[in-house]
Order: C-alpha cells, then sequence, then structure tokens
C-alpha cells in the first residue's frame, strides 16, 4: 500500500530567474511543499512528530529536472510515503506542469533524531503506531 497525497501551488515571480524559469533550488522548497501538506492531511506533520519528542532532519536528497515550470504556472506535486522497515521516512515526488508533463522528480530521506539529538535506530513508538493505523505493519 501507497500513502500518495497531491498538491497545487502557483508558481511566483520571485521563484524565477532573469529568463523566466523556476530557478532550480526552489524544487527542492516544493518537495517541502508536498511533504507538508502530505503530512497534515495523513497525521505526521512536523508539528506531530515534535509533539512526540522528536525532529526529522532530512539526510539525503535528490532532485532531476526535465522541463521547466514559469511565473504564473499552477504545477502539482505528488508526494508519495516509501513505506521502510528502518526507523526513516522516505517521500518520492513528481511535479507537473498545467499540461500534466512531469517537470521534475525527487526523493528525500528523513531520520529520527530525539530531544536529546540522539539518532533513533528503532521506529520511535509513536511512528510505528502511525504506521499501524494506515496499514503500513
Amino acid at each position: 500500500m501507497k500513502l500518495k497525497e497531491t498538491t497545487t501551488i502557483r508558481i511566483r515571480f520571485n521563484e524565477t530567474d532573469p529568463l523566466g524559469i523556476v530557478w532550480h533550488g526552489n524544487y527542492i522548497t516544493y518537495f517541502e511543499d508536498g511533504r507538508e501538506d502530505f503530512g497534515s492531511k495523513h497525521g505526521i506533520s512536523y508539528l506531530d512528530v515534535q509533539s512526540h519528542g522528536y525532529v526529522t532532519p532530512i539526510i539525503a536528497s535528490s532532485c532531476k529536472h526535465k522541463l521547466p515550470l514559469r511565473y504564473g504556472d499552477i504545477a502539482t506535486i505528488e508526494t508519495t510515503f516509501e513505506n521502510s522497515p528502518a526507523a526513516k521516512m522516505i517521500f518520492h515526488y513528481k511535479i507537473f506542469n498545467p499540461d500534466g508533463a512531469v517537470v521534475c522528480t525527487g526523493k528525500t530521506v528523513q531520520v529520527f533524531v530525539d530531544d536529546s539529538n540522539q539518532l533513533s535506530l528503532n521506529l520511535p513508538p509513536f511512528f510505528e503506531s502511525w504506521k499501524k493505523s494506515k496499514g503500513l505493519l
């Protein structure tokens, strides 16, 4: 079972370069927009995680550009949670332009760090419960 969420954004002027296309670094921000929307809708937002005494820093990210986005475009971000037995959250992203063509794909990996700044090597209890509630365990 895959958990997936779709988020729509409008490309703002300040996100584009002098050529009128989205500056490449902004795609990582769009991934975060998708991840935040996913977390909010699925009960695993940054604030939910923090309320259990953890933070989830990104330890790896990748981004592959295929087509440009331009100022004013309405883009769609598809965020998919990859289930893993490890104590980490893996998300895959596809960003689509207004015509439905894929403009960018990517992936992020996050780990769990507790209030003592210790890396969690096992599933935190709240995350295990969340995965069970979603049918992932």
